[in-house]
Order: structure tokens, then C-alpha cells, then sequence
């Protein structure tokens, strides 16, 4: 019996193909047509998405320039501020240098009050004992008739000489209580002129001060403003350039989903090739069949063992399943030979990608966990959960993927729905980008890789592609049984 190749899931539902019957080789070509009409839609809705995220990858552009304008004009504001800010802290200072300087005046003038203070008390002193000494005189003048007449002293003379000196001693009396009223008036004039000054140059430097140290409360203030309008500045800074490095993460979770939209639309293309060479294959058989046909009837006396015959079916109604049964443990034989067989698909679309106890489910756990987490030795094998092509591993995915250590993603087309199946924190990897794999065929093997807590397999189901957001994650084990 003839065998013929088995599309993936990807391309189309496993099948084995065999000429039993020409409504089952139509049926075959019907199920094709309508897997490669799939296809074209979904490379329709991929170019779709693509096109989109271009877009949005191009505005994500033109917001990050319009961020870096703010952060330079802001950049700008607070290089300003600063300049400003340090203008006013220069200007307190030299204030203050005026201020300690004035301070020293103030004492320096207190000083001299002080000095004056001891200085009025000596004149004051000298003051009362020139007061006395005139009382003394005064009080002599009057006791002696009301007034010395120095012409009598004068004219008392008994000789020329005699004369002489009464005139001279009553030249230096006269002269002398003429000075000390002048040296009495002068000594309180100066007295009150020294208070006067001293007193006065003290109040003017008080004002001095008093004005310096409102000049400084005014350049305070001024730096308080100055530093908050820095601080608001700086805070917004802050702010321009977490949104940058947000703007950049984004975008560069646009590349990788354009870049696994675009490896999903390789992926597709394959496929759609894969089926309509099939399809070519199978329309070659039927025609054969209808060739072999027409010669049997053409030919009714020919041996029943004639190669033509023992081209025919065989009228077993369980050859068709024996020939899946081998073509299916063909295509899993050899990926799962040495290990132990994953559970087996009782009615989900996927296979459980490693025997191994699950440690965390899909859902909130502090951060929201977008798939299953099984527990599992380092080395496990780990399988692909359906038929796809390998659409990514970390030997080529984005530094977005990072976390996940050493990954693979494939895709898959099951029922005209696309999926995609993530595996991560592997210690090895066992294919490559493009290329088919089967449903429970080994990919990979367990690890701890990436950020990891401890050896496990963390597994993420897209209904749809991956996407750095994983809008598109739903629950494994709504799919899984």
C-alpha cells in the first residue's frame, strides 16, 4: 500500500492519504482548498497587523523626537534656573559679607561709644571742678563788696616796678578766667557734638544692616523660588525620561512582534506551499486512480494479479487506520524515542508539553503570570504541544525576550484558528527557526535559564501571535487535557 506524506497541523490536520476511494481523495482536496483559503486569510490578517504596527511603530518615532525636544527645551529651562540660582546664592553671600562686615562696624561703633561715654564722664568731671572754681571766685568776689575793681589794685602800687607786676597779675587773672570759660563752653559743645556724631553714624549703620538684611531675605526667598521651579523642572525631567525609556520599550516590542508577525507569515507561506503541493500530489493520484480504473474496465480478462490489482485497496476497513497508526508513530517516533510519552489529548487542541507536576497556574500572582508553570529536573524533554513551524528561539529573538532565558516559539493552525505556544527557561534547544515540527515531537529540554527561581518549564498559549504585551495569552490549561 502506497504512503504519502503528513501535512502539520500548521498547513493542514494530520492525514495519511491512500486510494481507497476517489470521494475520499475529493474529500482530501476539499479539506486542502479550504486549508489554503485559511492560510491566504491569515497571511491577509499578518500583512494587516504588520501594517498597523508599522504605523504605530513610526508614531512611537515621532513621539519619542517630540519627548527628546521637551527634554532638551526643559534641559535648557533648568540649565537657566541654575545659572539664575547660582547668580542669587553668589549675591546672598556677598550680602552676607556686607552684613559681617556692618556687624563689625556696629561693635567698632559701640566700641567708640563706650570710649566716648568715658570721655563725657572726664569732661563732665573737669566740667564740675571749673564750675566749683568759679562758684569759689564768684563767692571770694562777693564776700570781699560785691566785685573786685582791679583799677584799685593798680593804682595801689607803691613803684613802677610795683606797677608793673600788678598789671601783669591782673592781666593773667583776667586772662585766665577768660579761658576757662572758653575751655568750659568749648568742653560741652564738644561733648554734645561727639554724642551727636557717634550716635548718629550708629543709627546709620543700624539702617545699613537693617536694609542688608532685607535684601538678603529677598534673595532667599528668590533661591526658594528658584529651587522650586529646579525641582519641578528636574521632577519633570524625571518624568520625560521614564516616558522615553517607556516610548523605547515599546517600540521595541513592536519590532519583536513585527518580527514574529512577519516569521508567522514565513511560517504561513510555507505552509501554503506545503498544501498545495500536496494537493498537487493528491490530484496526481486521483488521476492515476481514474487512469488505473479506466484500464481495468478497458481490460476485463486481465489476471486478478496484475499490478494494477495489487495497486488496489485492500477491502480491510482498518487499513486506512493502520496506515495513520504507522505514519503517526512514525512522526513521533523518532522525537520521542528515550523518554517517557507527554499525557495524552482527550479533546483539547494541545498536548501537554512535559510529564512533569504543575507548580503555578495562568493568573495574578503579585505580577499577572501569562502561562503554566511544570515543575521538572533540569533536562526533561520538553515537546511541541501540536504540529507548527518554529517561528523563533532565543538565538535570534529581541532583547525583550531576555527573561525568558533560552526560548522557542511555534506556531500552529488548528481548525482554522492560529495559535502560538511559548517554551521557556530551556537548558538546550533542539531546532531552529523554520523549521516543522510535530505534535509531541522533543524541541527542547528543561531548564533554569534566564530569570528563573528554580529548574521548570514555563509554558504561554497565544491565541493569535505573541505579542510583547501578551494581550493575546489565555490560559493553557483551557486548551490543554
Amino acid at each position: 500500500m502506497r504512503k504519502f506524506p503528513v501535512l502539520l497541523s500548521t498547513i493542514v490536520a494530520a492525514s495519511t492519504i491512500t486510494l481507497s476511494t476517489t470521494s475520499i481523495s475529493a474529500q482530501s482536496t476539499d479539506d486542502l482548498n479550504k486549508k489554503i483559503d485559511e492560510l491566504q486569510q491569515q497571511q491577509k490578517e499578518l500583512e494587516q497587523k504588520r501594517n498597523n504596527l508599522q504605523s504605530d511603530s513610526q508614531k512611537t518615532d515621532k513621539k519619542i523626537n517630540k519627548n527628546l525636544d521637551k527634554q532638551d527645551s526643559v534641559e535648557k529651562e533648568i540649565n537657566s534656573i541654575d545659572t539664575d540660582l547660582q547668580a542669587t546664592l553668589k549675591q546672598i553671600s556677598t550680602k552676607e559679607t556686607e552684613i559681617t562686615k556692618t556687624n563689625q562696624q556696629v561693635e567698632e561703633l559701640t566700641t567708640q561709644i563706650e570710649q566716648l561715654k568715658k570721655e563725657i564722664a572726664l569732661l563732665k568731671e573737669r566740667i564740675k571742678k571749673r564750675e566749683a572754681l568759679l562758684k569759689d571766685r564768684l563767692r571770694n568776689i562777693q564776700q570781699n563788696g560785691g566785685g573786685m575793681k582791679y583799677i584799685e589794685v593798680i593804682l595801689g602800687s607803691k613803684s613802677f616796678g610795683d606797677f608793673i607786676s600788678r598789671s601783669s597779675a591782673v592781666n593773667t587773672i583776667m586772662d585766665q578766667d577768660k579761658s576757662i570759660m572758653e575751655q568750659h563752653q568749648a568742653d560741652k559743645v564738644a561733648v554734645e557734638k561727639n554724642k551727636i556724631d557717634v550716635e548718629n553714624k550708629k543709627t546709620e549703620v543700624e539702617q545699613k544692616k537693617q536694609s542688608l538684611q532685607n535684601q538678603k531675605q529677598d534673595l532667599v526667598a528668590l533661591k526658594g523660588q528658584l529651587d522650586n521651579q529646579l525641582s519641578k523642572k528636574e521632577t519633570l525631567m524625571a518624568s520625560l525620561k521614564d516616558e522615553h525609556e517607556e516610548l523605547e520599550a515599546y517600540k521595541v516590542s513592536v519590532e519583536e512582534e513585527q518580527e514574529i508577525l512577519a516569521r508567522q507569515a514565513e511560517a504561513a507561506e510555507k505552509a501554503k506551499q506545503l498544501a498545495q503541493s500536496e494537493k498537487s500530489e493528491l490530484e496526481q493520484l486521483a488521476r492515476e486512480r481514474e487512469k488505473q480504473q479506466a484500464e481495468q474496465k478497458a481490460s476485463p480478462s486481465k489476471p486478478s494479479n496484475s499490478p494494477a490489482a495489487n495497486n488496489s485497496p485492500s477491502p480491510n476497513p482498518e487499513s486506512g487506520s493502520e496506515s495513520g497508526s504507522e505514519s503517526g508513530s512514525g512522526s513521533g517516533s523518532g522525537s520521542n524515542t528515550g523518554s517517557t510519552p507527554p499525557p495524552q489529548n482527550n479533546g483539547g487542541v494541545l498536548n501537554y508539553p512535559i510529564s512533569a507536576p504543575i507548580t503555578s497556574h495562568y493568573g495574578p500572582r503579585g505580577a499577572f503570570h501569562h502561562g503554566t508553570d511544570f515543575g521538572a529536573p533540569i533536562g526533561t524533554p520538553v515537546r511541541s504541544a501540536a504540529s507548527g513551524v518554529v517561528i523563533m528561539t532565543n538565538k535570534d529573538a529581541q532583547a525583550g525576550m531576555s527573561g525568558y532565558g533560552n526560548v522557542i516559539l511555534v506556531s500552529h493552525n488548528i481548525n482554522g484558528q492560529s495559535y502560538t505556544t511559548l517554551y521557556a527557561h530551556l537548558n538546550s534547544i533542539g531546532v531552529s527557526q523554520g523549521q516543522t515540527v510535530s505534535a509531541g515531537q522533543v524541541i527542547g529540554a528543561s531548564g533554569n535559564t534566564g530569570q528563573s527561581t528554580g529548574p521548570h518549564l514555563h509554558f504561554e498559549v497565544h491565541r493569535g501571535g505573541w505579542n510583547g504585551a501578551k494581550s493575546n495569552s489565555i490560559d493553557p490549561m483551557s486548551v490543554l487535557n
